[in-house]
């Protein structure tokens, strides 16, 4: 990884001695240790800890991260608590809590977060395009001709991956897992859709009255002239 978006205000920072600092604790080692980049990992087990210092608000950010076999399950954020971004207000707020739930829970339970973020995709055809449909596969189906091809594929991916955290397999024995990286791929999406339907329409709107605003000042002035 060369640069790090910041959570707090979104800046892109490079990757340096500077805005990384790096420490491993482990019973193994009394005291932790500086991480130096391309240092190679240690053989036994021990606890990573990154912080990340922006340079353009001065904010931290830390993880966590097991390295070695016994605590490899270990990768979490320590601060902020998720990297949900912060959506403005006019998006729904149920809509917006199963999008931060989703990101607070990507690492500590993965099929978990991907069952968030497809009921967050329910809520946002339910609002955006007034589709009401109670299944969501069939809500997908009467969106197919109001967005791209691509983009429908993609949508009902989502619904297809969250199924496998909302519902039991048939063979009870049979387990399909998702990954915190592939977790955090569906809230990208959500983020991308929150972006693409919510915020742009609005900046249209308001671009829309400000540009009317304008032609109706501009014409009242013409007509104090004549």
């Amino acid at each position: 990884m060369s640069s790090f978006q910041c959570p707090f205000c979104s800046s892109s920072m490079a990757i340096s001695d500077d805005t990384l600092c790096k420490r491993n604790v482990s019973f193994e080692s009394k005291v932790g240790f500086t991480y130096q980049l391309g240092m190679p990992e240690n053989t036994y087990s021990n606890l990573e800890l990154s912080f990340y210092k922006c340079p353009n608000c001065n904010q931290f950010t830390v993880f966590a991260k097991g390295v070695g076999p016994s605590v490899k399950d270990i990768n979490t954020i320590i601060r902020p608590q998720s990297l949900a971004k912060q959506f403005p207000n006019y998006i729904p707020e149920a809509i917006r809590q199963d999008y931060e739930e989703a990101c607070a829970i990507v690492n500590l339970s993965p099929k978990a977060s991907a069952t968030l973020s497809r009921r967050c995709l329910q809520g946002m055809i339910r609002d955006f395009w007034t589709i009401n449909e109670s299944n969501l596969a069939k809500a997908i189906d009467k969106l197919k001709d109001k967005i791209p091809a691509p983009q429908w594929r993609v949508i009902d991916g989502i619904r297809r991956i969250g199924n496998i955290g909302a519902h039991m397999e048939k063979d009870i024995n049979l387990i399909v897992d998702i990954e915190p990286d592939e977790a955090q791929k569906l809230i990208k999406l959500i983020e991308h859709l929150l972006e693409q339907w919510y915020i742009n329409r609005h900046e249209q709107e308001c671009l829309y009255a400000d540009i009317i605003g304008i032609d109706e000042t501009k014409q009242s002035e013409r007509k104090r002239t004549e």
